[in-house]
């Protein structure tokens, strides 16, 4: 069955004006990602550090993977402009897996619970399709999600709306249908412009409470 499928029949049998499904982002609010805790082990000088991150792999330059560039061909712009940074540069795909500090266990919790009743689950993600395997091995709960749309794929980011309108026409449902969870404050915004149900990820122990707001716990 496919996503779309699943939202017309759930859209059918909906009634109440709440969300009734899930729209879940992944980086920072399912597993840990974050450059530094790569970077922090190559560069011993906080300074050199934080510079490297502000001028040199930058998320703007990152962001190109996101939109679907492979990451040998994004390092492969970058590094003529910083030899002198070529191996550290490499290290962005080449020890990729060390950007990640495991899973959010409230997370993981409550995505089992809902799953528990029957709540549609998706994900919208900006990640590029060559992380997405690892990063999907990484929780059992993705299993729960009946579809997600990553941004590489179709080579779009949020905050714009084009992927939101591809979320809405993959799950077949309207922004009123879905509470769309995310980190992001610029992606929570564009999605209530959208008529989303929304909530900014930040404190994982207000997840639980925020959803069953919603009456879907």
């Amino acid at each position: 069955m496919t996503g779309a499928e699943t939202g017309i029949h759930f859209q059918l049998s909906r009634s109440g004006d709440g969300p009734r499904a899930l729209l879940w982002d992944v980086g920072n609010v399912i597993v840990r990602w974050n450059p530094r805790t790569l970077f922090a082990k190559i560069f011993k000088e906080p300074a050199e550090l934080d510079g490297f991150l502000s001028h040199v792999c930058t998320m703007d330059w990152h962001g190109e993977t996101d939109r679907g560039l492979s990451f040998a061909d994004n390092i492969a712009r970058l590094t003529p402009s910083h030899p002198h940074y070529a191996e550290q540069i490499a290290a962005w795909w080449a020890r990729w897996p060390e950007m990640f500090s495991g899973t959010i266990a409230e997370t993981e919790s409550v995505i089992e619970d809902l799953a528990t009743r029957g709540v549609p689950q998706f994900g919208l993600t900006n990640m590029s399709s060559e992380s997405w395997p690892g990063v999907q091995a990484m929780s059992p709960v993705f299993r729960h999600f009946q579809d997600v749309i990553v941004s590489a794929e179709e080579q779009v980011i949020k905050p714009d709306r084009r992927i939101y309108e591809i979320a809405l026409a993959r799950t077949g449902l309207a922004p009123r249908d879905l509470l769309f969870i995310d980190d992001s404050p610029a992606n929570i915004a564009a999605a209530d412009a959208m008529g989303f149900n929304t909530h900014l990820f930040s404190d994982p122990e207000a997840l639980r409470p925020a959803i069953e707001r919603h009456s879907l716990l």
